[in-house]
């Protein structure tokens, strides 16, 4: 898989113990168009108020993001913003480039000071490793509790893109995910890039949970090289589309490797009043922990989700909520339905199944992906950090 006017690499610096990959590097040939969507939280990670800043300096224009896994560089306070500005300053010097055209990026442990001296010894062997074909490395150097890497890519008139991405708890997105990285070698203007990868997100990384955590770090980041000749005005229809899908596989490679999840549910609210009212009627639902261990036991309790729709704050009308399991109606009016428990039991027990939710309000729809909770994913968390 390459990507026109990208490489990329990574190595193992001793930020994560037992010698895994965990640092990172995309090598833009020539500036890239750069666009990117950060977390919503508060405490935001010192990388992403670095990358905020070298994007208002350049005008959008990157040659380079390094990213390491195993410390999130959060909440550390001056030292925390100081290290990201070292780690691109090291970078741009070994590179040849400006220290502002250069992007960090961490994930991790949350409060931790982030180990420059092992990620300053371990630059030159990352630029030296830097090669066109090395997406699988750069998807498997950001991984922290993910089982497995996560890439997706197509083609698009000429044009290829293709991604990475990281997460399996601490999701629940807002404004990005945990970490994905998406590069193009299409010719994309930064208005354009920007508005298209807002539009992919809303629809992809923001309608996916894990357990409802905004992490402190989440970032998606677009890079277009331009590298193709392919100008994405010439095809934009197309290449929204294509990049929508991209995220979308990416977002869904996340929720199925969940940490600890056991069942994937395809929740969908239809007839809200507007797409805004389906989101917080489906996070409501997803975030209910009852609703989500009731999942975890196959357990066709259609009355957990019927009072997380009654809290979710959307002045619904009791009379006239239906709710499907698979294909069995379980609930209409606010009222048990017949329907054949054990059937509903056996949707529930695939390792994927659909769960409907009409609020009988008007015509919009959303589509929303969450998991279950098992007590996996509070052994995993549990010792997270020790």
């Amino acid at each position: 898989m390459i990507i026109q006017g990208f490489k990329t690499s990574a190595v193992a610096a001793g930020i994560k113990p037992g010698g895994a990959l965990d640092l990172a590097l995309i090598w833009s040939q020539t500036p890239a168009v750069a666009a990117a969507v950060f977390t919503q939280n508060a405490f935001m990670a010192a990388p992403l108020v670095v990358c905020k800043k070298h994007l208002q300096e350049t005008g959008h224009r990157v040659r380079a993001l390094l990213v390491n896994s195993g410390n999130a560089n959060a909440a550390t306070g001056d030292a925390g913003m100081q290290a990201a500005q070292q780690c691109a300053e090291l970078l741009a010097r070994e590179v040849g480039c400006e220290p502002k055209e250069i992007l960090v990026a961490s994930t991790g442990v949350i409060g931790r000071t982030l180990p420059v001296d092992r990620i300053r010894a371990s630059i030159p062997s990352l630029v030296s490793g830097l090669l066109p074909t090395n997406i699988e490395l750069l998807a498997q150097g950001i991984m922290t509790t993910d089982t497995v890497p996560k890439i997706a890519s197509v083609e698009v008139s000429g044009a290829e893109i293709a991604g990475v991405a990281k997460g399996a708890g601490m999701i629940h997105p807002d404004m990005a995910t945990m970490l994905s990285f998406v590069m193009t070698d299409a010719a994309v203007p930064h208005a354009e890039l920007d508005n298209a990868l807002r539009y992919a997100v809303h629809r992809s990384f923001n309608s996916i949970t894990v357990d409802g955590d905004t992490s402190t770090n989440d970032t998606v980041l677009l890079l277009a090289s331009g590298a193709s000749g392919v100008r994405m005005r010439s095809v934009q229809k197309e290449f929204e589309k294509a990049l929508r899908g991209v995220c979308q596989s990416l977002a869904e490679q996340i929720v199925a490797d969940g940490e600890g999840v056991q069942h994937v549910i395809h929740l969908r609210i239809e007839q809200a009043k507007d797409r805004a009212e389906a989101l917080r009627v489906a996070r409501a639902i997803s975030h209910s922990l009852l609703v989500k261990t009731a999942w975890a036991g196959a357990d066709p309790n259609w009355g957990r989700i019927l009072a997380a729709v009654g809290r979710s704050g959307v002045r619904v009308n009791p009379n006239r909520v239906t709710i499907f399991i698979g294909a069995q109606k379980v609930c209409s009016a606010s009222t048990a339905c017949v329907f054949d428990e054990r059937a509903a039991h056996e949707e529930l027990s695939k390792a994927e199944s659909r769960v409907i939710v009409q609020l009988g309000r008007g015509r919009a729809r959303l589509d929303f992906l969450t998991t279950d909770l098992t007590t996996d994913y509070v052994r995993i968390n549990a010792d997270y950090s020790t």
